[in-house]
């Protein structure tokens, strides 16, 4: 799932304008530099480019299964939502 991984990193960045090397898996969308419409527009995009439905209600994002904790909570749950589609 590498190219899966590096894709949603790709995405992540280009949203945060900033270049993939310097993100973390541990980061956070906020340290990122990603705000909430961010995070919306990067959902709309990650489910575009794998053709998957994300469960995330941003209206009310704790109650969503989707982790958007981190970058690595993010990579987990759109490698496993892939792999469902499979």
């Amino acid at each position: 799932m590498t190219e899966v991984r590096d894709r949603i990193i790709q995405i992540i960045a280009e949203q945060a304008m900033l270049d993939p090397s310097e993100l973390k898996l541990d980061m956070s969308p906020q340290e990122i530099g990603i705000d909430s419409l961010g995070l919306v527009e990067s959902i709309f995009a990650l489910e575009e480019a794998f053709d998957i439905s994300v469960p995330f209600n941003a209206n009310e994002p704790e109650k969503s299964e989707f982790d958007i904790s981190s970058l690595g909570s993010i990579i987990a749950a759109v490698e496993k939502l892939v792999a469902e589609k499979a």
